[in-house]
């Protein structure tokens, strides 16, 4: 049975339509930022995703930043360069109070490459101000998009929506 749209399609307008999916799976790397979003990441990366890559960027304290900072869920090392301009989108999730520093040197290789960047602050208690602020200002001068949200299920909703 034709759609409602191919029975008003003239047969000389129905040549010009195309056959085939409108885009191919965008690659997106998932970066947590932080201990409590590393565990949101790790169960979003059980999930049934496209060409999403889960990582993270969190560090042991005193452990020197280098090119191999990022690391799979499985602990090894990966090349930040690397990993950022295998990317059509980067999308970072960090928690409410928590340090978002991390997020400059990202940014940084997302600008040269040319690669959207975009932060999910999970805030689920909703924190005072002064505590978001921690977290939102160093990514506020660096993400295309900023998005606050009250629980984790957003960042599932948004990972969705982002067709990773």
């Amino acid at each position: 049975m034709l759609s409602q749209s191919a029975r008003a399609t003239t047969p000389e307008e129905a040549r010009f339509r195309v056959d085939y999916p409108n885009s191919t799976p965008r690659r997106i790397k998932i970066i947590a930022l932080d201990r409590p979003a590393e565990r949101v990441v790790r169960r979003l990366a059980r999930g049934s995703w496209n060409a999403a890559s889960f990582m993270t960027a969190v560090r042991n304290e005193g452990a020197p930043a280098s090119g191999d900072w990022l690391g799979n869920l499985a602990g090894e090392a990966l090349n930040l360069l690397a990993e950022i301009s295998a990317a059509d989108l980067v999308v970072t999730v960090s928690t409410a109070g928590e340090s978002a520093e991390d997020a400059a040197i990202i940014a940084e290789v997302c600008n040269a490459r040319a690669i959207m960047l975009t932060a999910l602050v999970i805030d689920p208690n909703a924190l005072p101000d002064a505590q978001l602020l921690r977290t939102v200002t160093p990514l506020r001068a660096h993400a295309a998009m900023l998005v606050v949200a009250k629980g984790e299920e957003y960042v599932d909703a948004m990972l969705t929506a982002l067709r990773a």
